[in-house]
């Protein structure tokens, strides 16, 4: 088999943007672009991935994505060319930001809202009469239909353009039924990054909705952050990062208090969890298999958490809140949280949104809170209606 092909690398990631084609994958954060054509190895299993590499060469790269239920099949590539770039966020901003797509919509809810909110009232009860269900994460998804096929491309661009901060990618998945099929999304929660013997998580819990009103939107992230119910439910997450982490770390630094984060649609609650690992040669996607699902995206207990989540849910996520990233053939890469995504296939957009729900949820606001989500990639569609 012949080795992957790095290429020259790009002057800047809308070199990359400009290069992508449906079918690649590309993978963006705050230190750099990858883009992959082609592809070496195609898997579905993790445990296959560091044979893959090695057989790739020394300077190999895997790109990919993980599903939400750990029994299901992967979908990961060694491609056969990587292109590198700097960070979006280098250089002069780029001109023509956003670009329009078509018009037209039709927006299908699933479950319809009322349906979602009495999800929300059912989990609410299951928790006051299991006291070990302390958590559950439910979500609804969008289908926003439009005539023509879906410019994945001018998605990708549109997500990245408006928040180069937030790990923005592209990767495809199997097919289903006819024609090609992407996972594209703008993530703002890192699973985990690995470089040598250091290792980052960055939790995510605790969400409210941004506004265009400065004094408003001030207020909405003050609230979070002193909010008990969120706080417990941030708690939660970066308690289960922490305890899924120590055993592969010989130090761990865990802050006491979270932090406000923010994309250009949401306010979060925010941990960095930094380790240095015993062993430097655990891989990274070994520490993402062993951090996915966390209870920021399934909730606690897992397995409970998530057999109420299959009742409840009246669709499958395939890879939503599932793990996308890449891997290298020394170990070192990044996973992220795959949410603010979406599942493109021809002239069909599946979007999803969740939120932890918690004894004490006010299910209205768990509906709102997803609608708030949804708008990370209606905006990039140019869509406007009502979720």
């Amino acid at each position: 088999m012949p080795d992957q092909r790095t290429a020259a690398p790009a002057a800047s990631a809308g070199e990359l943007l400009s290069a992508y084609r449906p079918g690649d994958a590309f993978f963006s954060t705050a230190t750099g672009v990858l883009h992959g054509t082609g592809a070496l190895h195609t898997l579905d299993r993790l445990d296959d991935l560091s044979a893959a590499l090695a057989d790739a060469g020394p300077d190999a790269v895997a790109m990919g994505a993980l599903p939400f239920d750990t029994s299901g099949p992967a979908h990961l590539v060694v491609p056969e060319t990587v292109r590198r770039a700097p960070s979006p966020t280098e250089g002069p901003a780029p001109e023509n930001r956003w670009r329009p797509l078509g018009e037209g919509w039709r927006l299908t809810p699933v479950p319809e809202p009322e349906a979602h909110v009495a999800a929300v009232e059912r989990a609410v009860k299951l928790m006051a009469e299991d006291a070990d269900l302390r958590k559950v994460v439910l979500a609804r998804s969008l289908r926003v239909e439009g005539d023509e096929p879906i410019d994945v491309a001018t998605v990708l661009a549109n997500l990245l353009w408006r928040d180069p901060t937030a790990f923005v990618f592209a990767t495809d998945l199997p097919e289903r039924g006819s024609g090609t099929r992407t996972l594209i999304g703008a993530s703002p929660e890192l699973l985990v990054a690995k470089r040598g013997r250091d290792v980052l998580s960055n939790p995510l819990a605790g969400s409210a909705p941004r506004s265009a009103d400065p004094t408003k939107d001030q207020r909405n992230a003050v609230d979070l952050l002193t909010s008990a119910k969120d706080r417990h439910e941030h708690a939660v997450v970066v308690d289960a990062v922490t305890e899924s982490l120590r055993p592969f770390c010989r130090t761990l630094s865990v802050p006491t208090e979270p932090e406000l984060v923010k994309t250009a649609t949401m306010w979060h609650l925010s941990t960095r969890v930094n380790g240095e690992l015993t062993d430097p040669d655990v891989p990274v996607h070994t520490l993402a298999a062993a951090l996915h699902p966390t209870p920021a995206i399934c909730g606690t207990p897992t397995g409970r958490a998530f057999d109420t989540i299959t009742d409840l849910e009246p669709f499958d996520r395939g890879f939503y809140t599932g793990a996308v990233g890449h891997s290298d053939a020394h170990g070192d890469g990044a996973w992220v949280v795959t949410i603010r995504c979406a599942d493109v296939a021809g002239s069909t957009v599946d979007l999803f949104a969740g939120g932890g729900v918690m004894p004490e949820s006010d299910p209205e606001a768990e509906l709102a809170e997803t609608s708030a989500k949804l708008r990370t990639l209606l905006l990039a569609l140019g869509v406007n209606g009502t979720v």
